[in-house]
């Protein structure tokens, strides 16, 4: 198994295409000049020396340069070996809501940050404990299945956004019927975690809350957002250019609704946890986890990542040396073997 630690870096690949475009564009219009100045074929022997391979493959070794150097800043690491490990915990489902509402800038930076910084907090806090990740909105989507890599975890929350499902509204139902498939051990307890500002545009939640707790799961839920509620930002490269509205053209206000989250968590024999004050849910969540009991189990695990960017680094320097001794003129032993029967060959 591989990792990038700076994969946000990947984008500098972008740069790639554009350079091969206008290396595209300088040599059609280097050859229109040509022409412009008169007779291709003679204006070819004005520079018999001159090599359009070799042009060609400095580019070429550059392009390649730059991607492996790119690559080399991500900082690939490698898994070099499996390990079985023991550990005592339990086994805990974050359910995200991902709906639109959840951009509402009533709470800073915005209710779907805030619950992002809440699970970074409790993730920074577990210890033998497994985390899944859920994504839900008017449906739910499985992000991330159980592992004991929380390093793992962050990075997936990361990358959690509102447009990561088209089908729009806040679905507590299928957040918790999702996560009573997603628990994969039944020997372990088992705790979901539901992060929203409580809008449900969902069915009624009873039947999933009953089949949660045949399984066993109990079920903590944080809320975000305030109850004066905010309105929904549009926005275009970082600033807002208006405000989401309805079918009637109104301004969309979205308030946050305790009464359904309350109503889960103690359905499910859970806990309901004000999620404005960070540090106060992270108190409260270790109360919560140290009165549920911790089984012990075996995992496995990949263990001892290596860092593997030297590799890149040095194919960086060789591609780029290689092409420092080369010259745009034609190499006068290879044009003598004339290998394709012709008078100016490469």
């Amino acid at each position: 198994m591989y990792q990038l630690e700076e994969s946000k870096y990947l984008y500098l690949l972008l740069i790639v295409p554009v350079l091969v475009l206008f290396f595209i564009f300088h040599f059609y219009w280097k050859t229109k000049k040509q022409k412009e100045f008169g007779d291709l074929e003679l204006v070819k022997k004005l520079i018999p020396q001159y090599s359009g391979f070799k042009s060609s493959l400095k580019f070429l070794l550059m392009i390649l340069g730059l991607s492996a150097l790119i690559i080399a800043i991500t900082n690939p690491r490698i898994g070099t070996k499996m390990e079985t490990i023991k550990r005592e915990g339990i086994d805990i489902v974050f359910a995200l809501d991902v709906s639109k509402s959840m951009l509402a800038e009533d709470i800073a930076p915005n209710r779907l940050e805030k619950a992002k910084q809440i699970i970074n907090q409790i993730i920074n806090n577990l210890q033998g404990d497994r985390i899944g990740l859920i994504a839900y909105a008017g449906s739910a989507y499985p992000i991330l299945p159980m592992t004991s890599d929380y390093s793992i975890g962050k990075m997936y929350l990361q990358n959690a956004n509102t447009d990561m499902l088209s089908s729009q509204g806040t679905a507590l139902d299928q957040a918790i019927s999702q996560a009573v498939n997603f628990f994969d051990d039944d020997q372990q307890s088992k705790l979901l975690i539901l992060i929203s500002d409580g809008e449900d545009h969902g069915n009624d939640a009873n039947e999933a809350l009953e089949l949660a707790k045949g399984k066993g799961i109990k079920i903590v839920t944080i809320s975000v957002g305030s109850l004066k509620g905010g309105n929904i930002p549009i926005k275009e490269n970082g600033k807002t250019v208006g405000y989401k509205k309805d079918s009637s053209g109104e301004t969309v206000l979205t308030k946050m609704n305790l009464v359904s989250l309350k109503a889960i968590a103690a359905a499910s024999n859970g806990k309901y946890l004000d999620g404005n004050n960070t540090k106060s849910v992270v108190d409260n969540l270790q109360t919560v986890l140290g009165s549920i009991e911790k089984n012990e189990s075996e995992t496995q695990q990949i263990a001892e990542f290596k860092t593997q960017y030297q590799w890149f680094l040095g194919l960086t320097f060789v591609l780029l040396f290689i092409d420092l001794l080369l010259f745009e003129r034609k190499t006068a032993w290879f044009t003598k073997l004339n290998l394709f029967k012709e008078n100016n060959n490469v």
